[in-house]
C-alpha cells in the first residue's frame, strides 16, 4: 500500500522512511513528476508572490522567535503557482517535521487519527483540497485546530461517553483552489490566510531561468522570455514547456541551447499560439463563431458540439479565455469578444455570420 510521504526540514538528505500509513494513494493536483525536482526548498528561492512571501517571512520569524507553532495557515489560489512549494517550504525554514495528506484521502475521522498521533511540537499538517473534506472529518478538526483536542466517542446511546485526548501544538496548512467551497466555521479556524495570484511574465522567465539551470541546460533570455509569455503566468506550465523545449533542443542536435526561434519552434509543433492558447482553447473559439455566429451560446449546446464535457469546458478551457478577456459569460449565454476575433484573424467589425467572421463554409 502506497504511504504518504514525511520530510524532515533540517535535512538535505532524501527523506526519512515513511512513519504514517496512507487511507489512500496521495493524489495532489498541486503536483506533477517534475515539480519536486525544480521545486523551491526555502522562501528565499521563491520568485514571484512577493507580497505573500514577506508576510510569510514575518509569521515564520514571530513563530520561531516565541518558540510556537506557526498559526494555522490557509493558502488559496489557482492550480500550479506555488501553493505546495510554500507549504513545503515553510517548515524547512521552521526546522520541523511536515505531514502530507489530502481532503479526498481523508474519508472518515479515523483517518486522521495517525496523522494527530504522529505530530510533533510545531510540526505542519499539510492538507490539500481541503474544501473536499468531508464533512465528518471537518466537524472533527474543529477542537483539533482550536484545543488541539481530540473527542473520541465510545459507545453508542445512554451508554455513550466521549473521551478527550490532548495533542501537542502543531500547524495545520490547508491549501484550495475553491475557497468559495469551504465551510464558514473551517474558514474562520485558519489564524492566516494567504491568495496566491498569477504570476507577471518577468517572474516567470526569471523561475525558467533558474530552472534551467537545475536541469543544466542553456537557455537564451529572449527564449526564457518567449516561454513565459505562452505559460499562463503559471510556473507549473512553465517548466513543463521547458522540459519539452529542452526534449526539442535535443533532438535538434541544437549546439547554441535553448533559443527564441527553438523556443517557437518547439511551442508550434505543441499547437501553443502566442497568447498560450492551446489548440482546445482555440477550437472552442472557433466552435462558437463558426457553429454559433459569436454566441450567445448556451455551455451545454458548445459542449455538444464539441463533443466534450461540460465541467472540462468550464474547468479547464474557460477560465483563461475568461482572464484574457477572449470569452463574456453573458445571462444568454457564452460570447466571443473582439480580442478573440482579431486573434483569430477575423474582423470583429464584420456583422455576425459574414465570410469574415465565419470559419467553416
Amino acid at each position: 500500500m502506497a504511504r504518504e510521504r514525511v520530510y524532515r526540514s533540517d535535512s538535505t538528505s532524501e527523506p526519512d522512511p515513511p512513519t504514517v500509513p496512507a487511507a489512500a494513494p496521495f493524489f495532489d493536483p498541486d503536483d506533477d513528476r517534475h515539480d519536486d525536482e525544480l521545486r523551491p526548498k526555502t522562501l528565499a528561492d521563491v520568485v514571484g508572490q512577493h507580497k505573500v512571501v514577506e508576510r510569510l517571512r514575518i509569521m515564520v520569524d514571530a513563530a520561531k522567535g516565541r518558540r510556537q507553532p506557526l498559526g494555522h495557515l490557509l493558502l488559496d489560489g489557482p492550480p500550479g503557482i506555488g501553493k505546495t512549494t510554500l507549504a513545503t517550504a515553510l517548515p524547512r525554514e521552521l526546522g520541523v517535521e511536515v505531514q502530507m495528506t489530502s481532503g479526498p484521502a481523508l474519508a472518515a475521522p479515523k483517518d486522521v487519527l495517525p496523522y494527530l498521533t504522529n505530530a510533533q511540537y510545531g510540526s505542519v499538517l499539510f492538507i490539500d483540497e481541503i474544501h473536499r473534506l468531508p464533512p465528518t472529518v471537518e466537524e472533527f478538526i474543529y477542537p483539533v485546530m482550536e484545543d488541539f483536542r481530540v473527542d473520541i466517542t465510545l459507545g453508542e446511546g445512554l451508554s455513550a461517553r466521549t473521551l478527550n485526548m490532548k495533542l501537542k501544538p502543531f500547524t495545520v496548512i490547508g491549501a484550495t483552489t475553491r475557497s468559495g467551497m469551504l465551510t464558514g466555521p473551517l474558514r474562520d479556524r485558519f489564524v492566516n490566510r494567504e491568495h496566491l495570484d498569477f504570476y507577471e511574465v518577468e517572474d516567470v522567465a526569471e523561475i525558467v531561468v533558474r530552472n534551467a539551470r537545475k536541469l543544466r541546460t542553456s537557455i537564451s533570455p529572449e527564449a526564457a522570455l518567449e516561454l513565459a509569455r505562452r505559460s499562463r503566468g503559471t510556473p507549473r506550465k512553465a517548466n513543463n514547456l521547458l522540459y519539452w523545449a529542452r526534449d526539442f533542443a535535443d533532438h535538434k542536435r541544437s549546439e547554441r541551447g535553448i533559443t527564441k526561434p527553438l523556443v517557437q519552434g518547439a511551442l508550434a509543433m505543441k499547437e501553443i499560439d502566442e497568447l498560450g492558447l492551446d489548440r482546445q482553447d482555440r477550437r472552442y473559439l472557433e466552435t462558437l463563431v463558426g457553429v454559433f455566429g459569436g454566441g450567445p451560446a448556451g455551455l451545454q449546446a458548445v459542449a455538444h458540439t464539441m463533443n466534450i464535457s461540460p465541467d472540462t469546458l468550464e474547468d479547464e478551457v474557460e477560465p483563461f479565455l475568461l482572464r484574457e478577456g477572449l470569452i463574456q459569460r453573458t445571462p444568454r449565454g457564452r460570447m466571443v469578444t473582439a480580442k478573440a476575433l482579431a486573434h483569430l484573424g477575423l474582423d470583429p467589425a464584420a456583422p455576425p455570420g459574414s465570410p469574415q467572421r465565419r470559419l467553416f463554409e
